[in-house]
């Protein structure tokens, strides 16, 4: 006999998250646009991981054969304890090198004894005009927060970035819990999303899903 409990969770699961079709990308160079980065050789034993080297600027692997405007997308990241140059995230919406918007993260705040530092461990921005700078001179704590149950700054951290027309939200995924709700700051143009790193960071991916 089918468990009817069983079900129902299976439906609102799937509600949540729009959709049950769910696809972990492929991270291999032959799925990579880079810019303004090198792959790095891995050490991890886990397959399909992908780190990314630290230059001046920010960086982008492109998903060269991902569609993607609306749904879930869910990866791990790894940063350095290294203040002020250790800047991991996901791209979308992606127009060209330096037209996209981005959620990011700031691990060297993770664990950070002032409060401040803390609440701007999560970055949501648009670029060219909506950087990190404008928006929290502009509107201080809007757009930035704090990762609630951080993970240590130089641990794997696992992320959920739900987007939609209007909005973003990160969530945490071993806690589900909500970390960052943001109104949207472009309009869904293009369909092309990457992974992120910034100004002198290196990072590192792995488990990259997408559920539409």
């Amino acid at each position: 006999m089918i468990n009817k409990t069983l079900i129902i969770t299976a439906i609102l699961l799937c509600t949540l998250f729009n959709s049950c079709s769910q696809k972990t990308l492929d991270l291999s160079d032959a799925n990579l646009e880079l810019v303004n980065r090198e792959v790095i050789t891995s050490s991890e034993n886990t397959p399909n991981v992908l780190t990314l080297d630290n230059k001046v600027g920010d960086g982008l692997a492109i998903l060269k054969n991902e569609n993607f405007e609306n749904g879930t997308i869910e990866l791990e990241l790894k940063g350095e304890n290294i203040p002020g140059r250790s800047f991991v995230g996901v791209a979308f919406n992606i127009q060209n090198d330096s037209t996209y918007e981005a959620i990011y993260f700031r691990p060297f705040n993770f664990k950070a004894e002032e409060l401040i530092k803390r609440e701007h461990s999560i970055q949501y921005i648009s670029h060219p005009k909506n950087t990190w700078r404008y928006l929290r001179t502009n509107s201080e704590g809007v757009y930035e927060a704090e990762y609630i149950y951080a993970p240590l700054t130089e641990e794997w951290f696992s992320v959920s970035v739900k987007i939609d027309t209007d909005t973003v939200r990160v969530y945490d995924r071993k806690t589900n819990t909500e970390l960052l709700s943001v109104k949207r700051l472009e309009k869904q143009v293009s369909n092309t999303i990457g992974l992120w790193t910034g100004n002198n960071s290196k990072g590192a991916f792995r488990n990259v899903k997408l559920l539409e």
